[in-house]
């Protein structure tokens, strides 16, 4: 796989050598165990996968490249470049500025934007609207276009979907930034409509059933579904794609799901006329990380700590997995770790900060698993680490620990 050039401030030699150990031991990521790190009266689980994935370093090497490349010229992203703090913070330093914030709402008015400028598109893609806006301005936006590849495949499936006839359904976040751009992308071939999880699938079998009227139809799904979707005559013919961090065991529930549906409604033997088997479309960093959480869940633990921007749907969904088993953390980095007694951690459901106190249990060794989101450097999830270290008295260091996994 192709190396980026990333800054040497995102990448830990700690964490590096642990990972090229495990690859090196496991190339065809068959074993799923996590790490364990033992010093003594802590021990730490940690995934087998985790962190950067191929589509964010190709963000940042592109978006570094943008601004070396173009010194003296004013330089804009559409949006946050991926879900991380730490990330969009050293993006901002540099110069860069954006133009809208993750919902789409505007900072950066269109008219004062002009082809002279330099326009980043991030890595969750952008919508038909927005690249007509840009192209029409004469912007170049294939130039520095950060479209992760494993986005750019839901895209053409949906395509090949619309082209067959069949109606789009997205499993998705509608209000998120990659599905509201596949979504526009979809639109332009296929009848489209958003789900976000399983009770709105079945909301939406209901009606395909006869069980919902059109009217409870347009009420429960009165923004989701485009133009000119007639919901009487294009439910009759459906694929499933889906936000790629989506969890792939959900997509899979809802794609079974409606597969039933169309069974029960026309029957199996007619089931390909009415039902596209499509592959799915997780990218395989959220399938990695995902099946390394399970890994993870699967050995005895006092406490999980997730890492990554609070807003970034893969890490929310590893911090969903986590707390299902044990008390779970969800920080950006390790500022939120206060102190052996005290915690400050974002509740995803609620969308507010907590603080908890006395969150590191008296046993010894303390397990703590410990993984973060595709978005989130590994130097951070080094630092939250040192800070977790430095509350206990560490049989031996990370430099002993490291000859472990001496390649």
């Amino acid at each position: 796989m192709k190396q980026f050039d990333i800054p040497l401030t995102y990448r830990s030699s700690f964490i590096s050598q642990i990972k090229n150990s495990r690859k090196a031991n496991d190339p065809r990521k068959k074993d799923f165990r996590p790490t364990t790190l033992d010093f003594g009266d802590v021990q730490f689980l940690i995934a087998r996968h985790f962190g950067f994935c191929y589509g964010v370093e190709n963000a940042i090497e592109i978006a570094y490249k943008a601004v070396e490349e173009n010194p003296g010229k004013r330089i804009f992203l559409l949006s946050q470049m991926i879900h991380n703090p730490s990330v969009n913070a050293d993006l901002q330093a540099m110069g860069i500025r954006f133009i809208m914030d993750t919902h789409g709402n505007q900072f950066i008015p269109w008219e004062e934007i002009n082809a002279e400028d330099i326009v980043i598109v991030p890595a969750f893609g952008t919508t038909r609207e927005v690249e007509k806006i840009l192209v029409d301005k004469g912007i170049q936006i294939e130039k520095y276009n950060t479209t992760c590849p494993f986005v750019t495949k839901v895209w053409k499936q949906s395509e090949k979907l619309g082209k067959q006839d069949y109606t789009v359904i997205i499993h998705g976040k509608h209000k998120h930034e990659e599905t509201r751009a596949t979504f526009s992308h979809s639109s332009e071939y296929a009848h489209s409509i958003v789900v976000r999880n399983q009770e709105e699938a079945e909301q939406l079998g209901a009606f395909m059933l006869g069980e919902m009227d059109i009217d409870q139809f347009h009420e429960t799904f009165g923004n989701q579904y485009s133009k000119g979707f007639a919901p009487e005559k294009h439910l009759n013919k459906v694929g499933v794609v889906n936000q790629t961090t989506m969890l792939a065991s959900d997509t899979q529930a809802i794609a079974d799901y409606f597969k039933g549906v169309m069974i029960e409604k026309y029957g199996e033997e007619n089931i390909k006329e009415h039902f596209a088997d499509t592959r799915d479309t997780l990218c395989y960093a959220t399938n990695d990380n995902q099946q390394a959480t399970y890994g993870l869940l699967e050995e005895d633990a006092d406490l999980a700590i997730v890492v990554g921007g609070f807003n970034s749907s893969n890490t929310s969904h590893l911090v969903e997995l986590c707390e299902q088993k044990l008390p779970t953390y969800f920080v950006s980095g390790h500022d939120e770790i206060v102190s052996a007694d005290k915690i400050r951690h974002f509740d995803f459901h609620n969308k507010r900060m907590l603080i908890s106190k006395d969150y590191l249990p008296e046993k010894r060794p303390l397990k703590i698993i410990l993984t973060s989101g595709a978005s989130c450097p590994d130097a951070v999830v080094d630092g939250v680490m040192d800070k977790l270290l430095s509350f206990f008295n560490p049989s031996r260091s990370k430099e002993e620990l490291l000859i472990e996994f001496e390649v």
